[in-house]
């Protein structure tokens, strides 16, 4: 068995989620291509039994072989309070009717994404897996993953977030879907920006440009804050760097990746617009205005009046400073603000299991109250607009609807839609690192593209596999 990514380490974060791995080595190009070549209908002989990866796309057929019991696989969550929500979860699914068993495998040791991926290759995932929305790419095409066009209604899509829907697609199918969604932007307190006479941001069209930023930034220190900025460079070298600043690169016209062939980063990662994104950020680094933020608490103990963060964040940070925090957009770099979005998703894995089965469970879970009783410990933005007009920090009026505004205008991005996604983020979040600690900006993104080049060249450049 084959697979297109290896596992990352957890981001590591005091609270709340965006749930990231790093890739570890991966499987051999011939490997990995002879998949393809399975996939794409070549016998792979044996007892002539047809391959479940091979079978038809129709997920769901709308009828249940009851009763059925169906497994489920649960990652480690950051978030406090997640794991018990998942588990009341599955005993009101389970008390509620009789069609179908879920049982819940939690796994409490061990990097869950190479539990993934060792059970892809043995052939013993589970029926309903969760994984970072990253990670579906690699998941679809490696045969991992069967589709779920056919479960999802037309009522339920048009009420999901597009950028739910965006993520969970690939080569235009849809193979995931999460009931929350990530929001990133900067959280600043406005009582201490309007002593410095900088204005605050009302909307999406409203960001500071980059310029502008540097200025309040040294308008910010002559105030009393010698360090004004926090970045969390503390994870630099981990999903982080990629989530938290690939924005950066899209806000100044470059990319991580060619998207329109998706077979070279050369020219976009380290393109000229890349390059100075990149180097006006390491600036504010190079001039002290980033606090290095080592216990954590630089914006909630007042160091930082603004911090480059996310919707895991937004508890922590409103408790600190009742009354004093907004979100703003991320600086513009030059053709417009752009942010991150994505987080993680249930996805059916490839096997035998009912797929309508597995579908009623998760249609459970993507009803209004319980998407809530989820964003309610993890802090995530719910996937609905039912369930967002539902709350008081998302729904129109609330302090963090900027980042329903940001996942609906179409400011927020999905990282790469490839299953060279691990390979990427890797390469980039180690540029980034290397570039946040003084490094030569165009030589750390050089390498970068040469290491995904030849990870793109390894596999083939990745052909089209599956249904």
């Amino acid at each position: 068995m084959t697979r297109a990514a290896g596992p990352r380490r957890s981001t590591p974060r005091p609270a709340g989620r965006l749930g990231t791995v790093r890739p570890a080595r991966r499987a051999p190009a011939a490997l990995l291509l002879c998949m393809a070549l399975l996939l794409a209908g070549c016998e792979a002989g044996g007892d002539g039994d047809e391959d479940p990866r091979r079978a038809s796309d129709a997920t769901c057929d709308g009828r249940i072989d009851a009763p059925a019991q169906i497994t489920m696989w649960y990652h480690r969550p950051s978030a406090r309070g997640e794991l018990e929500a998942l588990r009341a979860q599955v005993k009101a699914f389970n008390t509620a009717q009789d069609d179908v068993t879920v049982r819940l495998v939690h796994h409490p040791k061990g990097d869950h994404d190479e539990l993934v991926r060792k059970a892809a290759a043995d052939g013993e995932l589970p029926d309903l897996l969760d994984f970072d929305a990253p990670k579906l790419f690699s998941h679809a095409w490696a045969g991992d993953l069967r589709p779920i066009d056919s479960c999802v209604p037309k009522s339920l899509r048009a009420d999901l977030l597009p950028s739910v829907l965006e993520q969970g697609t690939y080569r235009g199918r849809l193979w995931g879907l999460g009931t929350f969604d990530s929001g990133l932007g900067l959280y600043v307190r406005p009582s201490e920006l309007k002593k410095a006479g900088v204005r605050i941001p009302r909307g999406v069209g409203d960001a500071w440009t980059a310029d502008e930023f540097t200025g309040i930034l040294k308008k910010l220190r002559a105030h009393g804050h010698e360090r004004p900025l926090d970045l969390q460079l503390q994870w630099a070298d981990t999903e982080w760097g990629t989530y938290g600043f690939a924005p950066v690169l899209w806000s100044a016209g470059g990319d991580l990746i060619d998207r329109s062939t998706y077979r070279t980063a050369d020219g976009v990662l380290n393109g000229p617009r890349s390059v100075q994104a990149l180097t006006t950020l390491q600036g504010w680094v190079k001039t002290g205005y980033v606090d290095a933020n080592k216990d954590f608490e630089a914006f909630q103990k007042g160091r930082t009046p603004v911090s480059w963060a996310g919707h895991w964040s937004y508890g922590r940070y409103t408790e600190a400073h009742p009354g004093d925090v907004a979100i703003v957009p991320l600086p513009d770099f030059g053709t417009g603000s752009a942010t991150g979005m994505g987080s993680w998703q249930w996805g059916i894995p490839a096997g035998t299991a009912d797929g309508d089965a597995v579908w009623r469970f998760l249609d459970f879970l993507l009803r209004p109250e319980e998407i809530l009783r989820m964003t309610e410990a993890n802090g995530g933005i719910p996937a609905t607009g039912t369930a967002i007009e539902r709350t008081d920090a998302f729904a129109e009026g609330g302090r963090a609807r900027l980042y329903i505004e940001q996942l609906r205008a179409g400011a927020a991005r999905p990282r790469p839609q490839t299953p060279a996604y691990p390979a990427i983020t890797e390469a980039f979040s180690h540029a980034f690192a290397k570039i946040m600690g003084g490094g030569a900006v165009r030589p750390a993104l050089d390498e970068a593209v040469r290491a995904v080049d030849q990870d793109l060249a390894d596999h083939g450049h990745y052909p089209p596999t599956g249904p």
